[in-house]
């Protein structure tokens, strides 16, 4: 054998997709692992041809599952970035819109019993510690597809996944305001600075001469503007705690503007060097929390209601976060958010590797 088989899910979860594996099948060393999500992926060429990417940040992502040796979680969740071209691999960040396919990935890979008629699933997602519950259809004790939900991004519907974040503040700084500061200026741009389920740095589209109305194919095409985010992007992050980010996609980039099509606020989202086609679970939360919070660049709108009802649009559509806060003279909370993704199980069976990269557990 000169190759080592790999078993795996293929699943698109939310907007993204990518394999699904049981984190015992992998190697525990995370270099070497590194290097076998590379090959899986085929990082390193525009179409990943030699791997199962799909020639997108949203199809190079990847899922590991175990059980969870927290007393709270049925399932722990590690999360990886693969990038396209690069062969790197970024395991700081966490994916909300790939986490949309973990509950039903942990039952389908017998991780997690399914109950009669719906299945809760508590996951831990260990790249940030943030706790989510996840509900999945499951008539006859089998996970269903099939259903009438909506996401834009995705074409048709599916059966719902409600997902549930709770302690996603301060994951990867320890703060809800890493600098200290609602605003802070970097290279003539005002900027807040956030870490709510991912850590962000978040600014006005008018800031950089832009509507926060272009298409994600405009702002891609848009190598000036590209140039000047990442210039700032890479300062903030210095300023977040977070070192030299130059080669991590964390802190993500995130644009605003005031609504045009009945939303709360118009929001771009950058994933960090291409924009996102749709939104980001993870990112709507910081952007929805950064709306929320009085005195922010995104204080453009802020809804009176607890929890609030926050609509983004994005470049494809809408996405819908329910935030339960508290806000008082002494501080600003964030409790939980809540969001509707679907899910679907794509292929089943064995993935390869060359064995020159692995031989194997």
């Amino acid at each position: 054998m000169t190759q080592t088989a790999i078993p795996f899910l293929l699943m698109r979860g939310g907007t993204s997709r990518g394999p699904y594996i049981n984190r015992a099948d992998l190697p525990e060393d995370l270099d070497t692992l590194a290097e076998v999500l590379i090959a899986m992926i085929g990082s390193g060429h525009a179409l990943n041809i030699d791997g199962i990417g799909g020639g997108a940040a949203v199809t190079t992502k990847v899922a590991m599952l175990s059980h969870s040796d927290d007393p709270w979680a049925d399932v722990d969740y590690f999360f990886a970035q693969v990038s396209v071209e690069d062969g790197l691999v970024d395991f700081k960040p966490t994916c909300g819109n790939i986490l949309s396919g973990v509950g039903p990935a942990a039952i389908e890979m017998g991780l997690v019993p399914a109950q009669e008629g719906e299945t809760s699933i508590n996951i831990r997602a260990v790249n940030t510690e943030a706790k989510v519950t996840a509900l999945v259809q499951t008539p006859d004790k089998q996970v269903s597809y099939a259903g009438d939900a909506a996401i834009d991004g995705v074409p048709g519907t599916a059966a719902p996944v409600a997902l549930q974040f709770m302690e996603t503040v301060g994951g990867a700084t320890g703060a809800f305001l890493p600098t200290g500061n609602l605003v802070d200026e970097v290279d003539g741009i005002p900027v807040t600075c956030m870490d709510v389920a991912m850590p962000m740095v978040i600014a006005r589209a008018g800031s950089f001469g832009l509507t926060g109305y272009e298409s994600a194919a405009e702002l891609d095409e848009n190598t000036a503007f590209f140039a000047r985010m990442e210039a700032v992007r890479i300062k903030a992050g210095a300023l977040m705690g977070l070192g030299d980010v130059s080669s991590s996609v964390v802190p993500k980039f995130g644009l605003v503007a005031a609504p045009r099509d009945g939303g709360t606020v118009a929001a771009r989202y950058f994933m960090p060097w291409k924009t996102h086609p749709t939104m980001a679970v993870t990112g709507a939360q910081c952007l929805a929390s950064c709306v929320l919070a009085p005195g922010t660049v995104a204080d453009i709108a802020i809804p009176n209601e607890v929890p609030a009802r926050i609509v983004l649009e994005h470049a494809s559509g809408q996405i819908e976060v329910l935030v339960d806060y508290a806000a008082s003279a002494t501080g600003f909370v964030i409790n939980s958010a809540g969001l509707v993704r679907t899910a679907r199980k794509l292929a089943a069976g064995e993935v390869f590797v060359p064995q020159s990269v692995w031989g194997g557990n």
